[in-house]
């Protein structure tokens, strides 16, 4: 019976991944998972767990594989963003810069973490619909500039 039940215990902490931020006071932190799609010649598609910590300012942004393996670490402040892929670092001047050359698309940054807290926050050229946020699903659309862009997140619940 012992072993059984260490077993599942090892099952267990094999089906969660380990948390890779420690979101620092009055921060806020979301995880789950997230698919950016960019609609251009050829078409780029990322996908795959995160977790996210801080604001639009300041913060962290983890990537993970499925087996909970760090993909990539981005750090942004007021005067730049860096990305740590395994030994490779790249700066940029900002966090706006440093999406647009991972993702091929910059994001809204300021309006995602409205988005995060069921906030609709207009922004240019982009369409979010929280319609299901409750249910912890947030996507959006961007038109224009071209090339079209996808957003789709779906929130882990604690």
């Amino acid at each position: 019976m012992f072993a059984a039940g260490t077993a599942l215990a090892l099952l267990e902490g094999c089906a969660t991944p380990q948390r890779q931020l420690t979101p620092p006071a009055g921060a806020g932190y979301w995880s789950g998972r997230m698919s950016v799609q960019v609609q251009s010649a050829p078409p780029q598609s990322t996908s795959g767990s995160f977790e996210l910590s801080g604001n639009p300012q300041q913060g962290e942004l983890v990537l993970l594989n499925p087996l909970g393996n760090i993909v990539a670490r981005v750090h942004w402040s007021a005067e730049q963003a860096s990305v740590t892929q395994g030994n490779t670092v790249r700066e940029k001047a900002s966090l706006d810069e440093l999406t647009e050359e991972l993702l091929g698309t910059s994001l809204p940054i300021a309006a995602l973490f409205d988005w995060l807290q069921g906030r609709n926050t207009l922004t240019q050229g982009w369409q979010a619909d929280l319609d299901a946020f409750n249910d912890g699903k947030i996507t959006a659309q961007r038109t224009s500039p071209l090339p079209e862009a996808s957003l789709r997140i779906v929130l882990e619940r604690p």
